[in-house]
């Protein structure tokens, strides 16, 4: 089998992309426990924790080493957005990565890119195109004073004195209400054709990266209720012995190993083979929603009365993952998207 061949049907991790999940990892669990997370509410914003993730390279590491990255792959920001999410943490790593990438895509001009790349403050981008000059819920841009986004068939990157006003959620994210009329300044990226492919990729590479923390999000409220079931005990016998515990957490286990698999495949065939199977982020997106949902709500459920509590780090879950899943909207209109490709293909 040809090599490059075998590459598309293995996606197991390299040593160095290993010691990329490694480091961040550490880095979260050490830097970001519940107690951080908990501080950080409603806005979900810790301005500390994100100047540490900055000083890491998070920011850059995906630039091409000529624009003083470290030519970083889809695959290594999904390991990384999945750590992220395995301590949901208060950080707009994800929009802001997103944003840096795009505008090194668009040959954004070099003080424009590096100050983004600096990381302070954070650069958000609008997940749906702008109607009109009609305000926008805009994630992460209560912390935000550049937006990107696509007005008409422009690609702009809009300046203001001040970020958004915060709107609250169940998610915990800076949710803005972003109004572009009040910018102060705006730079046109990219215009035609141009612009909107460079935006569908962004918004793609958005829910691919989002999809990662979701399953990160789903895994860390598994261990926490595995945990549960090994030590709470009923008629003498853990919890986790009788069939109505075990069997539901194991298909929550299946759940994010499919779901962590399709996304490492969606990431590298984004990276290497956009045009071959542009489908999977749609699907890998979706997946982790249904997932994260599921998992989050059977995890509270098999700590009986403490998962419901607002003190418990399962409502903190299941709040994370039902807020993070709808920031793009509804996860199964991409499936509908799916779909009518496919009618169109056959037709």
């Amino acid at each position: 089998m040809d090599r490059w061949e075998l590459r598309r049907q293995d996606y197991s991790l390299d040593s160095d992309q290993e010691d990329v999940r490694e480091a961040f990892s550490e880095f979260f669990a050490k830097e970001s426990p519940s107690s951080v997370v908990r501080a950080a509410e409603p806005l979900g914003y810790d301005a500390a924790l994100w100047e540490k993730l900055v000083g890491m390279g998070v920011t850059t590491m995906s630039l091409p080493a000529a624009l003083g990255g470290d030519d970083a792959t889809l695959v290594e920001l999904v390991l990384v957005a999945e750590e992220l999410g395995r301590n949901a943490s208060p950080v707009p790593l994800i929009s802001h990565v997103v944003s840096v990438r795009l505008l090194a895509a668009v040959g954004a001009d070099r003080a424009v890119l590096d100050a983004a790349a600096a990381g302070l403050p954070p650069v958000a981008l609008a997940l749906a195109p702008l109607t009109g000059t009609s305000p926008a819920l805009v994630p992460d841009a209560a912390i935000a004073n550049d937006v990107i986004a696509l007005s008409g068939e422009e690609l702009v990157l809009f300046r203001s004195a001040e970020p958004a006003p915060f709107i609250a959620n169940h998610g915990s994210t800076p949710l803005g209400r972003w109004d572009p009329a009040a910018a102060s300044g705006r730079i046109v990226l990219a215009s035609g054709p141009a612009a909107v492919s460079a935006f569908e990729r962004a918004l793609g590479d958005w829910k691919l990266l989002t999809a990662a923390a979701l399953i990160g999000l789903t895994q860390i409220a598994l261990d926490t209720a595995v945990e549960f079931a090994k030590t709470r005990e009923t008629m003498g016998v853990p919890i986790g012995s009788l069939q109505g515990v075990a069997f539901p957490l194991a298909d929550v286990a299946i759940g994010v190993t499919g779901a962590r698999n399709l996304i490492w495949r969606a990431a590298w065939m984004s990276e290497y083979e956009p045009q071959a199977r542009p489908e999977l982020i749609a699907m890998a997106y979706a997946n982790a929603a249904r997932v994260a949902t599921r998992g989050t709500t059977t995890s509270a459920h098999m700590q009986g009365g403490l998962g419901f509590t607002i003190e418990a780090d399962a409502s903190l879950y299941f709040l994370r993952a039902k807020g993070w899943s709808v920031l793009a909207g509804d996860p199964n209109l991409d499936l509908v998207g799916i779909g009518a490709g496919l009618v169109v293909a056959a037709g």
